[in-house]
């Protein structure tokens, strides 16, 4: 298994309070780069919120390939946006894409 870095893009279409924000991030704790080599090197963090409400999730995920990777991710940004109560017409995602691979050394 690889470790992969997966950027999931998205924009908010309604406003989001600040504990939504905090709901989401906490949702997004167990995928969070920083638990990564790449991650603690580029200082990735998992939910980033631009000033025109598009945000940006950066998530870790461990699959056999690239595919699954993605599909993993994009599960995972699915899951932790309606944990925090955020739908797909709140907050609908782009594509997945893989930002960075961490093979280990092992």
């Amino acid at each position: 298994m690889t470790t992969y870095v997966i950027t999931v893009p998205g924009t908010f279409t309604t406003a989001v309070e600040a504990g939504t924000r905090a709901q989401l991030s906490r949702a997004l704790r167990p995928a969070d780069p920083h638990t990564t080599r790449l991650g603690s090197a580029e200082d990735l963090d998992a939910l980033h919120i631009n000033e025109d409400n598009t945000f940006t999730l950066r998530l870790t995920v461990e699959a056999d390939t690239g595919p699954h990777a993605e599909e993993a991710a994009r599960k995972l940004a699915d899951s932790a946006l309606r944990d925090a109560g955020l739908d797909e017409r709140a907050a609908p995602l782009g594509s997945a894409v893989i930002t960075g691979i961490d093979a280990g050394s092992d």
